[in-house]
């Protein structure tokens, strides 16, 4: 192992494991507070260090390109999560194109690659099956896609701007836990492995997910019915009163 690989592999791992330790203190955190932003900023930056390091390393020294679409689809989703805070409501610009960019890019090369390891003899490209390739290619394609209609109609505002923000930090923090928690179980303690425990982070973040989502464009439109209904009820007692 040479001294760059060394520090490629250490710089992946380190910040991997903080991005997962700040991305959990950002979806406990209120949203919106102090403490958010700069736990935010944190799991930022170590993840876009973690999955350029995982990129390079499977581009270079341990190639697999199973491990460049996840380093690259992993990016792809927290710069533009990030993007989407940094700009302000209803407003968009060439950022967001680049990274479309990158996001068509890393479409194209899961649907590559996949139907690559679906012609080989093995089934399989760098070990892994090609519905892996295909769903990341997909995933990938499907989030261009809402950028495409969110640069064209000129930027995303209110719950949209939450939900975008929202879907593609913790859509790459599940990345980040699975590979490692179910990637890599190996890792951890034999005792812990066979406890049964190693999938409880990653259900956690689905559902801190799903509840965030909810918080966002369930709950508001509740609280309009509900406001809406009380204001009917109430007018025909204030119009009787009237007559």
């Amino acid at each position: 192992m040479t001294l760059v690989h060394m520090v490629l592999r250490w710089a992946h791992i380190s910040m991997g494991l903080v991005g997962i330790l700040s991305g959990a203190a950002a979806l406990t955190v209120r949203k919106g507070s102090r403490p958010h932003g700069m736990v935010g900023h944190v799991f930022f930056v170590s993840m876009l260090i973690m999955a350029s390091m995982g990129a390079t390393l499977a581009m270079t020294y341990s190639p697999n390109r199973g491990n460049v679409m996840g380093g690259g689809l992993t990016f792809y989703m927290v710069a533009t999560a990030w993007a989407t805070v940094r700009r302000r409501p209803g407003e968009t610009g060439r950022r967001e194109i680049v990274l479309a960019l990158l996001g068509l890019a890393v479409a194209a090369a899961g649907y590559t690659f996949g139907t690559m390891a679906a012609i080989s003899p093995t089934n399989t490209l760098d070990k892994y099956p090609p519905p892996l390739y295909f769903i990341f290619g997909s995933v990938a394609l499907v989030l261009v896609v809402f950028d495409v209609r969110m640069i064209a109609r000129g930027g995303v505002a209110g719950a949209a701007r939450l939900t975008r923000h929202l879907l593609r930090m913790c859509l790459a923090m599940f990345m980040a836990t699975a590979s490692l928690f179910l990637g890599q179980p190996k890792v951890f303690p034999m005792a812990v492995r066979h406890s049964g425990l190693l999938p409880v982070p990653v259900v956690l973040v689905v559902l801190a997910l799903l509840y965030s989502l909810i918080r966002v464009r369930v709950w508001p439109r509740l609280r309009r019915v509900r406001a809406t209904r009380g204001a009917g009820a109430t007018a025909p007692a204030s119009t009787l009163g009237a007559v």
